[in-house]
């Protein structure tokens, strides 16, 4: 079963962050799917048995913050 979880980044605002964050959560188990939304800070993961800490890790490794979960 698919399932979607989303996160405030406030640190976005440009192409590049889009690209860096992207590039991280895709690599990751399970991810089928990343949406980033520049204007409204989200990000959105979608796959199957996600791992949270991981998602949050892989956005810190991009260099970004995660304020708080959305979903």
């Amino acid at each position: 079963m698919s399932e979607s979880n989303t996160y405030r980044v406030p640190g976005m605002h440009c192409e590049h962050c889009e690209r860096a964050i992207r590039s991280e959560i895709a690599a990751l188990p399970g991810v089928a799917e990343v949406q980033v939304d520049l204007q409204t800070k989200l990000v959105t993961v979608r796959g199957e048995r996600l791992d949270d800490d991981a998602v949050r890790a892989a956005i810190n490794e991009a260099g970004y913050d995660v304020a708080a979960s959305a979903s």
